[in-house]
């Protein structure tokens, strides 16, 4: 057989970009480690203030940002608020103690697309990343489709709004310039949108949201 002379090169899967902050610094060193050695991710930031992340994902756009939910100065929850209206948003991973049980609600409530306890494998945390960034919504021990009698209250203001907007026949194209951001940050909103009230389409989602007024 005749050497051309060419390496063959191994085919990857497109890496997951994703944004880290952690306010205790050995954590935020360990963590970082994990990622960078695991070849589904290419970490793109780290911080360890909610500020400095956020600077980081304006600046570079990443798939997924993961979150201490007690990140010093403006607070997990804070973050989350801020950046899930943001243009260009990543999707959100909370990273948190939730021996109470009442964490993962308000991460919910936030606007983030998943939860993992810090009690948890660090497996779990992986793997929460990338079903997120497929689309998924990932919290453990909450049934998000069947959350409350009422699930138009656990969306948020954006989400409630894009609902109405949806009701009135808007398209993508029209969200977007009605809201003043992108096309894709449209999609991830009624990603999460659908998620919460346990529909698959926008039919269903106007559907819902008049049999529910």
């Amino acid at each position: 057989m005749q050497n051309l002379g060419c390496a063959m090169l191994e085919i990857r899967p497109e890496q997951i970009d994703l944004a880290l902050a952690e306010g205790n610094p050995l954590v935020l060193s360990a963590l970082s480690e994990v990622f960078e050695k695991d070849r589904r991710f290419s970490l793109v930031a780290t911080s360890s203030t909610a500020e400095g992340l956020l600077g980081a994902v304006m600046r570079v756009p990443v798939k997924v940002a993961v979150i201490d939910w007690h990140i010093p100065q403006l607070g997990g929850q804070k973050l989350a608020e801020v950046l899930r209206d943001q243009e260009g948003a990543p999707r959100l991973v909370i990273y948190a103690d939730d021996s109470a049980g009442t964490e993962s609600l308000k991460a919910l409530a936030a606007g983030a697309a998943g939860f993992v306890d810090r009690k948890s494998p660090v497996e779990r945390l992986l793997d929460t990343c990338v079903d997120v960034a497929a689309g998924k919504m990932v919290f453990p021990f909450i049934d998000v489709r069947g959350l409350q009698s009422d699930p138009i209250q656990q969306l948020t203001r954006r989400e409630k709004a894009l609902l109405e907007a949806l009701a009135n026949g808007l398209a993508n194209k029209d969200l977007a310039r009605e809201f003043d951001i992108s096309t894709n940050t449209v999609k991830y909103h009624l990603s999460n949108l659908f998620e919460k009230l346990g529909v698959t389409s926008r039919t269903q989602a106007v559907a819902y949201y008049f049999k529910s007024r």
